[in-house]
C-alpha cells in the first residue's frame, strides 16, 4: 500500500535524545563530557562575571568544539549551520528543538576566551584521560578527512591571474609509496 505524504506537525513532544540510538558512542562520550565540566565548574565561576549579558555557556562551547574535532567540521560557522538541524549535536550540547542555534560570531569570541584561560586545554586532557582510563581508546589506527588533505595538498594548483602556464592539480595520493 503506498503512504500518504504528511506535512510537518508544528508541535511534538519527541526530544533530541530520543532520536539518537541508545547503543551510539556518542552517549559515552556525552557522559565523559559532562564529568568533566562538572569538575571545572568552580574554574567557570571564577572565569565569569554574575553581572552582565549572558554569553555562551562555556559548557556548551566546549562541547562544541568537541564535536567539531569529533566531526570534522571545519568552521565554527559551519557547526552553528549545522547545530540548526542536527539533532545528535543538539542531544550532545542538551539543547532543545526550539533553542537557536550559536550565533558564530559569538561562538568564536567567547571560544578564545576558554583557549586564553587553558580551560580548554584541561577538558580536552580530562576527557582524553577518562576515555583511555576506560579502554575507549585505541593507538592502532588514526582516521583523517582525505579530502582536507587534497585539498591542502592542491595549493600547488593556484596560479596568479594574468599567469599563462597551466599547472596541474595534484592529490595527496601521488608520490606515496603504495597508492595507485
Amino acid at each position: 500500500m503506498r503512504g500518504e505524504v504528511r506535512g510537518q506537525s508544528s508541535f511534538s513532544l519527541v526530544q533530541p535524545a530520543q532520536r539518537v540510538p541508545q547503543g551510539h558512542p556518542i552517549r559515552r562520550i556525552k557522559a565523559l563530557a559532562d564529568a568533566q565540566l562538572k569538575e571545572l565548574s568552580p574554574v567557570f565561576d571564577a572565569m565569569y562575571s554574575g553581572t552582565g549579558r549572558p554569553g555562551i555557556p562555556p559548557e556548551a562551547l566546549l562541547k562544541a568544539c568537541l564535536l567539531i574535532a569529533l566531526y570534522s567540521v571545519r568552521s565554527e560557522r559551519q557547526f552553528c549551520e549545522r547545530l540548526e538541524y542536527d539533532l545528535l549535536f543538539r542531544f550532545f550540547l542538551d539543547m532543545s528543538l526550539d533553542e537557536p542555534s550559536f550565533d558564530a560570531s559569538s561562538f568564536a569570541k567567547n571560544k578564545q576566551r576558554l583557549l586564553k584561560a587553558d580551560v580548554a586545554r584541561r577538558f580536552f586532557e580530562g576527557v582524553v584521560g577518562q576515555a583511555k582510563g576506560q579502554g575507549l581508546m585505541s593507538s592502532e589506527h588514526f582516521t583523517v578527512d582525505g579530502t582536507l588533505i587534497e585539498a591542502w595538498a592542491g595549493v600547488k594548483s593556484f596560479k596568479k591571474k594574468g599567469d599563462k602556464v597551466s599547472v596541474r592539480p595534484t592529490t595527496c595520493r601521488e608520490g606515496l609509496p603504495g597508492w595507485r
